[in-house]
């Protein structure tokens, strides 16, 4: 009998025989919902991708053949067939398995894929690697249906499609991405499902011409010449991609082994550009996820009998949810858009309350910032939710068709800062150095929800151009507790002494904090300066930490570009000749939790207490 925890390689897989394999998908989905719920992680993708996995590894031989996954969060059960069961418990933690492929974890991964619509490209550039220097290996993109809302996925396929290349697209049909599919491409690829059957009749007919001696192939052929003239019409619509260079096989139901084994074998056999349609159950072989799979997309700790999840604390994302919907409610030019993170970014209830103000975008950032410039034209105030490390997609879109213009654009940062769990691909780190080089921008970082409330009324009633306001995943710092916010751009914390001058924002003003009430209650008093608006930075700023012998920066994002570099410079530049440092990120984060990632960078009250000590021996 066939038992997981003795598979180490594909080459395993394809010693089973074909009578085995249910059971090894039966397998497969037990391990994934017993480790996620205990890790959490994306759960409802990989659930849907187990026989598509599967069979991929009974066809193809790893890794000498070449996978890429689109988005790599649905490579658990990849993971589980390629030697990494026996690590498969550390997933998402702390010098663990990855939540996505990882090339230095395993030689079977071949391309990091933590954002969406990348893999099309990626395989094509491996493809084509692959056929100058004569390889003629195949490569494999496997990308879900809600990732071809992203415009990357379409220039990987007009380019991979103009080749000869052994290259095979997958498009992984589930009608969902992390909320429901949306758009043109969500329809057309629903109008491709309903020919199931006659995919299958097809096939069938096929198999039993050729099996008929001298006079079956001939016939098989003419009835292949014949469907291409009609394929156009009454059977199904597949121009769309043959006219991109594909031969268009399926669609295939990506839960029948055989059916997925035999497309597989056949894209093989044609040896240039095939895109293969699966469709896939979201989810599939539990039923909380089938019944619920957003909610089971990306999901933390939760009981595997029954589906509940652990109820998490209040948050920075359900804060700027529920004061955006009482924004609406006074003014009727808010609209919000997100792009296809609906739930992430809290934003439910505003679609509920005002349908006709939500527009997700699907996964396409660069759209969304521009769909939101364009709305702003037109008079409305458009507030744009998105995870930090999603914006960096929409650079281009930012500077060019926002700032140049000077459009009036929110942008409600989610995830900003140390993220935990999905590691170096979706850490917020980078969007303070990215929106300091773009014009007409203003960029705020609360530290409390009562402060969230506050920039974002700012943000969209005190700026013009682009307005950020960038909070990071979870709750506020207990530290905090009684803060109260004020409508200017720093809080100014004098402690009267010129020796030492701590300067901060967000998140990381609650670990400053602390460190600085352990002091005071030894009868020792600093000063600090709590930046509200960190770009443009205010006026005074240069002038209050001029004062001072020493000035410390701490900042939970890229050291590069970051504020405390500009205010170093501002400082250099004003004749300053006291000691300047600053404590930020200058590597990337592999996963872990928001405490060890803190840890790791120097940002958590020990780390203050250690940067302060190395420059003033305190």
């Amino acid at each position: 009998m066939v038992s997981l925890e003795e598979i180490r390689s594909p080459e395993d897989v394809r010693k089973l025989h074909k009578d085995e394999l249910p059971l090894l998908c039966d397998q497969l989905r037990q391990k994934m919902i017993d480790t996620v719920s205990v890790t959490g992680g994306h759960l409802a993708s990989n659930l849907g991708t187990v026989e598509l996995t599967v069979a991929l590894h009974r066809v193809f031989r790893l890794p000498t053949d070449t996978v890429v996954w689109d988005v790599g969060h649905q490579c658990y059960a990849h993971k589980l067939l390629t030697g990494r069961y026996d690590r498969f418990d550390t997933l998402r933690r702390k010098d663990g398995i990855s939540g996505f492929p990882k090339p230095e974890e395993s030689e079977y991964d071949s391309f990091i894929t933590g954002h969406s619509s990348t893999a099309i490209s990626a395989a094509n550039g491996i493809a084509k690697a692959k056929a100058l220097s004569g390889d003629d290996s195949y490569t494999v993109a496997v990308i879900g249906d809600g990732a071809m809302t992203g415009g990357l996925a379409y220039e990987g396929l007009s380019n991979a499609g103009r080749s000869e290349d052994r290259l095979l697209v997958i498009l992984n049909d589930n009608k969902m991405s992390i909320s429901q599919n949306v758009g043109f491409v969500s329809r057309y690829l629903s109008g491709l499902r309903t020919k199931v059957r006659y995919v299958r009749w097809k096939q069938k007919v096929a198999t039993t011409l050729r099996s008929i001696p001298l006079i079956g192939h001939p016939i098989s052929n003419l009835l292949e010449w014949f469907k291409k003239k009609m394929r156009r019409s009454l059977f199904t619509d597949t121009s769309y991609f043959e006219k991109m260079g594909y031969r268009y096989l399926g669609p295939v139901d990506g839960h029948d082994l055989d059916d997925l084994v035999q497309a597989m074998l056949s894209a093989k056999s044609i040896g240039k550009p095939v895109l293969l349609h699966v469709t896939t159950v979201k989810g599939k072989g539990y039923p909380e996820a089938e019944k619920n799979p957003d909610i089971f997309h990306g999901i933390g700790v939760f009981d595997p009998a029954t589906g509940a999840a652990q109820v998490g604390g209040d948050s920075f994302s359900a804060h700027f949810g529920d004061t955006l919907c009482q924004l609406a409610r006074e003014d009727d030019r808010i609209v919000a858009v997100t792009a296809a993170m609906k739930k992430g970014t809290c934003l439910d209830a505003f679609s509920k309350e005002f349908p006709t103000r939500f527009f997700d975008a699907g996964i396409a950032e660069g759209h969304a910032v521009t769909f939101s410039s364009g709305m702003a034209c037109g008079g409305l105030l458009p507030v744009f939710a998105v995870y930090s490390t999603f914006l960096q997609r929409s650079f281009d879109q930012l500077l060019n068709d926002t700032s140049i213009m000077n459009n009036h654009v929110v942008l409600a940062i989610d995830r900003a800062g140390v993220v935990p769990d999905d590691g170096e691909t979706h850490q917020g780190l980078y969007d303070v150095a990215m929106l300091r080089a773009i014009p007409h921008t203003w960029v705020y970082a609360p530290s409390t929800f009562k402060e969230l409330e506050l920039n974002l009324r700012q943000a969209l009633y005190d700026t013009d151009g682009i307005a950020a306001v960038r909070y990071p995943k979870g709750g506020e710092s207990p530290a905090l507790a009684d803060y109260e916010p004020s409508y200017k751009h720093y809080d100014y914390m004098d402690s009267k002494r010129r020796n030492l001058l701590l300067v901060t924002y967000g998140r990381t003003f609650g670990e400053v904090q602390a460190y600085v009430r352990k002091r005071q209650r030894n009868g020792e008093h600093l000063s600090v300066l709590k930046l509200n608006r960190i770009h443009p930075l205010p006026e005074d700023v240069v002038d209050i930490a001029g004062q001072y012998a020493t000035v410390l920066f701490f900042e939970e994002a890229a050291r590069q570009g970051g504020v405390g570099e500009h205010l170093g410079a501002c400082l250099m530049l004003h004749g300053y000749t006291g000691r300047y440092a600053v404590r930020a990120i200058d590597h990337t984060l592999g996963a872990c939790t928001t405490a060890q990632g803190l840890e790791a960078t120097g940002l958590d009250v020990a780390g203050v207490a250690a940067f302060v000590e190395e420059y003033t021996g305190e």
